[in-house]
């Protein structure tokens, strides 16, 4: 069975648009889960809510509680790479939790998830998918080609609302990463603890800059509406096999 996580009510309103889902949320904790199909196949989706804590709970439900064989995390984001625009498509082929580290001398520096940060390596660029994972989402960037645009790329996460160009322009140009969430990269930390593959899709809703809580009120449907059809086209991909 797919799982398919999101974190907003906006961002689950747009995947029951293309999925059959059922009226009515099973509620696990914090976590809401529609049973829908896709074709003949059923999958579940999950509103896990927003950040790192609820997304890891999401997906370990998911995991744990309905027999989920892989994971889809589909939602918005906000844009590092100057050269996206809002409403692109960033498919994850690198991905990291940017707020784990270390703080000395004032400073905070991250380093890898899940390891004592004293002594660890500085994260100096986002963590590779694995290689199966990214060949499916060359696919998928090839499908929606003409009608989207699609592309791979690294999405940090953090448990923070990113408003500021200077820590966008950092963050692009340190980690090299093209996108940043709240959620992604925890839901990493599970899957790859359960070795189940996970396909991250975020469209862009706004460019991480002074004004990205204007621009993401104002696009976050539209910008949900875009990964939804995304995992509509991973979902007809992944039947093929």
């Amino acid at each position: 069975m797919h799982a398919i996580l999101c974190a907003t009510p906006e961002e689950m309103d747009a995947l029951r648009g293309v999925l059959h889902a059922d009226l009515q949320p099973e509620v696990h904790g914090p976590t809401r889960v529609w049973r829908a199909r896709y074709g003949d196949e059923p999958v579940v989706l999950a509103q896990a809510g927003i950040g790192k804590v609820n997304a890891a709970a999401a997906a370990t439900l998911l995991l744990a509680g309905f027999g989920a064989r892989s994971l889809i995390f589909s939602g918005v984001a906000g844009g590092l790479n100057p050269a996206l625009g809002v409403g692109s498509v960033l498919l994850a082929d690198r991905l990291a939790v940017h707020d784990y580290g270390i703080v000395t001398a004032g400073a905070f520096t991250p380093t890898a998830y899940g390891v004592i940060p004293v002594g660890a390596p500085v994260l100096s660029a986002p963590e590779p998918v694995d290689a199966a994972v990214r060949v499916v989402l060359a696919r998928l960037a090839g499908a929606m080609a003409g009608r989207l645009d699609a592309r791979l790329g690294g999405v940090v996460t953090a448990d923070y609302f990113l408003n500021c160009p200077a820590t966008r322009d950092e963050l692009h140009a340190r980690p090299g990463a093209d996108a940043i969430d709240m959620e992604s990269g925890a839901v990493a930390v599970v899957a790859r603890a359960w070795n189940t593959p996970l396909y991250v899709i975020r469209t862009l809703s706004d460019l991480a800059g002074e004004d990205s809580h204007l621009t993401y009120d104002e696009m976050v449907e539209a910008a949900a509406a875009n990964s939804a059809a995304c995992v509509e086209a991973l979902l007809g991909l992944l039947a093929e096999g």
